[in-house]
């Protein structure tokens, strides 16, 4: 039996062309202000992979240049998340929610055996979970930010009443903070009913048995709320603690 995998060829391109089209153009009419964003997007998206599809097959080979592709992930995931919390202190704390969201993740999946030990399994599992983990990083730290400069007043207010500054800032972080999680929890609940993730399609293209594919999913979306947690926690605690600011 065939597998399902996508053709690269001229189908490829058109189909690629006429979304990003589509995108782009919703954005200009309806003026969402995004439309440069998407294009830019779009193409670093095809140049990214194009380089990576390049590379990936010398990066499996060895163990050593594995884990240096995983490192440069968690270090762009980093530079990334730090551009959209606007952190004024660089990329190196929010790069240390991530992490503490995505390492021991990852860590547990692979001690405990339910995915192969080789680096063709390793290295798109750390990936996920990596980029989930970016996602309820930056989200968690812009909304802590955001609530702390929109609701001030609330803030001082939480200290004269003799709250330490770090009960007043999670005071009025902390309930908005969680939203965070709200995609995963919603993907997590609706998994298999509204859609099919990434690695349930991913396991059923490379030729896999759909109860594997279930199962990789079904790893991927708990390992996900996880490390999401993790990272969502974590990241409020350095807002609370001065080390995550907003650039001024």
């Amino acid at each position: 039996m065939g597998t399902g995998a996508v053709t690269v060829g001229a189908p490829l391109g058109v189909a690629l062309g006429l979304l990003i089209a589509v995108a782009v153009v919703v954005s200009l009419v309806a003026r969402l202000g995004v439309g440069r964003g998407v294009a830019t997007a779009a193409g670093r998206a095809v140049a990214q992979l194009a380089l990576v599809s390049l590379l990936i097959a010398s990066v499996l080979r060895w163990w050593w240049a594995t884990a240096l592709f995983i490192a440069a992930m968690l270090l762009v995931a980093a530079g990334t998340s730090a551009r959209r919390v606007r952190a004024a202190r660089g990329a190196w704390w929010v790069a240390a929610a991530i992490g503490a969201g995505s390492v021991p993740t990852t860590a547990i999946v692979l001690v405990t055996g339910p995915v192969p030990r080789s680096t063709v399994a390793v290295l798109p599992i750390a990936g996920i979970i990596i980029g989930g983990a970016m996602t309820a990083t930056s989200l968690a730290g812009r909304r802590a930010l955001d609530e702390l400069r929109t609701r001030h007043g609330e803030y001082e207010a939480a200290l004269a009443l003799g709250f330490t500054d770090r009960e007043a800032v999670l005071e009025v972080c902390r309930p908005t903070v969680a939203q965070a999680l709200v995609p995963a929890l919603d993907q997590t609940r609706t998994v298999g009913l509204v859609t099919l993730p990434g690695a349930f399609v991913g396991v059923l293209l490379g030729g896999g048995s759909a109860v594997q594919a279930g199962a990789t999913q079904l790893l991927v979306l708990v390992a996900l709320l996880a490390a999401e947690a993790v990272a969502v926690a974590v990241v409020v605690e350095l807002v609370a603690a001065g080390r995550i600011t907003h650039r001024r």
